[in-house]
């Protein structure tokens, strides 16, 4: 504690204190530190003890009346908390305020303050003390609601109706990426999607905006009605919101009908889907053409795949040749044509039947000129021996515009030596979400769609693995398990693949 004077420093007349005899320096009140302190208080109005309200489930306090906020130790944010406690903090002026360090276990709270208030005849007194808060323990609503099995308001279920579920893992990584599920009460993993639970509809709906803006999708809404009070008009609802995923995936082929070619530029009608986002991006493997599908597109008009990558074969390439562009066919309000493709003549082979004396050499049309050689090992569909139960492919196969073979992407490898050699991983919405036999064969195309697309894997957080080989030059030590890699370098995925530098480099740059 400290004495301020209003006379001026400069004086050197001295005084003596009208109640001890001391000798001071002229002041309003003529009476030195102590005596003053002695006769006048000015922290009596303010309490040195309060209490703090903490509910050990959301590890949240109280700010009356009935928010609660989260606060770490010693933060501005508790400092502010535990000021806004004192009520006659107010009549002195606060000067300086911090914790005093008290165990964390303690339960206890100390925080000192340093205040100026006037005294007799206008003198400025400082004055230091410490205010102890007791910390109660205290279940907030939202706690509460959670053990009355009662937690949630608004749920959102996500569904995606499809045997491929690529899509859906695709949105699992944006959901992580921009944290939309920061206010959920709980996630559930379902066997064809998620239940999301909210406290409040205002957060569902933000959720479900987020899903139509980042990918192709429907909702549906219902409420019910759980109990009302007829005397205050009060009505308390449970919402829900159905959204269901475009069903089609990356690497899908699909079969378009007439009114979307004539809609999409004259596309052609077998197209495959080359990547999913906020549309659908098809491409027309005989000819290069590309368009984008909207959800109020598609919708609109649907269409299912009719060909999934489950059934992709493994075809070697015989020889392949790329078209010209002085023979290839142009027409009058024709569609953008892909500059990253090269339309070509590909003949193939099954690789099961390659070295056979019957085997057939199959020819077809390809847009994966820039990254196919002879002796390349393909995947493709074999339309001419699958069993499609499509009308619109049906009218295509009756007037002989279908191919034998479209082929889809380059095969680099088996998916047991990839996955070894994988030093990244994805985080997961839900730790309680096991993938079966099937689900981990899409999860696992899935991460190798990333591997191959730089374009698709730069909306994903990407983090390191555990090293198992040390493929690449690396100090394990220095390897943090949590560390995030929002792009993975172009020597990292060559290594990682095993690739051809100077094949690959086209497709990946």
């Amino acid at each position: 504690m400290e004495y301020m004077s209003d006379v001026n420093p400069e004086s050197t007349n001295k005084i003596l204190c009208c109640q001890c005899g001391v000798l001071i320096e002229p002041n309003a009140a003529n009476m030195c530190v102590a005596c003053l302190r002695g006769i006048v208080d000015i922290t009596e109005g303010i309490p040195k003890q309060a209490t703090l309200y903490f509910c050990k489930g959301c590890e949240r306090y109280l700010q009356p009346p009935s928010e609660w906020v989260r606060c770490s130790l010693e933060s501005r944010e508790l400092l502010a908390l535990c000021l806004k406690k004192l009520k006659g903090l107010n009549k002195v002026k606060l000067v300086d305020a911090g914790f005093v360090w008290t165990e964390p276990h303690s339960r206890r709270i100390k925080v000192k303050l340093t205040v100026h208030g006037e005294v007799l005849g206008g003198a400025i007194l400082q004055q230091v003390f410490i205010v102890e808060f007791t910390v109660n323990h205290q279940m907030c609503d939202d706690c509460h609601r959670v053990e009355a099995k009662d937690f949630w308001k608004a749920l959102v279920q996500v569904r995606q109706k499809a045997e491929n579920r690529k899509t859906f893992f695709y949105l699992e990584q944006l959901i992580l990426k921009h944290r939309a599920h920061e206010h959920t009460l709980g996630i559930k993993p379902i066997h064809d999607g998620l239940d999301f639970f909210f406290a409040t509809e205002g957060m569902a709906r933000k959720m479900v905006d987020f899903l139509v803006a980042v990918l192709p999708c429907r909702f549906q809404h219902s409420k019910k009605l759980i109990s009302h009070d007829i005397h205050s008009n009060i009505y308390n609802y449970k919402f829900t919101y159905s959204v269901e995923i475009v069903p089609v995936s990356k690497d899908s082929l699909v079969c378009l009908e007439k009114s979307l070619v004539n809609h999409l530029a004259g596309i052609g009608p077998l197209c495959l889907v080359y990547r999913v986002t906020s549309t659908l991006h098809l491409i027309d493997p005989s000819s290069g053409q590309i368009a984008e599908v909207s959800g109020n597109v598609y919708w609109r008009q649907p269409f299912q795949s009719i060909c999934d990558p489950k059934q992709l074969t493994q075809y070697i390439v015989m020889d392949i040749e790329p078209i010209k562009e002085a023979d290839r066919s142009y027409f009058p309000g024709q569609g953008p044509i892909s500059l990253k493709h090269v339309v070509a003549d590909a003949w193939v082979t099954k690789a099961s039947e390659l070295g056979a004396s019957d085997g057939n050499v199959i020819h077809t049309r390809t847009h994966l000129g820039h990254i196919l050689h002879p002796g390349d090992t393909v995947l493709g569909y074999a339309l001419a021996e699958s069993n499609i139960n499509n009308d619109q492919f049906e009218k295509l196969e009756s007037n002989g515009k279908t191919p034998d073979v479209v082929l889809v992407k380059k095969f680099y490898g088996e998916k047991g030596v990839r996955s070894r050699k994988r030093q990244w991983k994805l985080k997961h919405l839900s730790e309680d979400a096991t993938y079966n036999n099937t689900n981990h064969n899409d999860y696992q195309e899935f991460l190798e769609d990333l591997e191959e697309d730089p374009a698709y894997r730069q909306n994903i957080n990407i983090y390191r693995s555990k090293v198992k080989k040390p493929v690449i030059a690396v100090d394990t030590n220095d390897i943090d398990e949590n560390e995030e890699i929002p792009q993975i370098t172009l020597e990292e995925m060559l290594d990682d693949l095993e690739l051809d530098t100077n094949d690959e480099m086209e497709e990946i740059d």
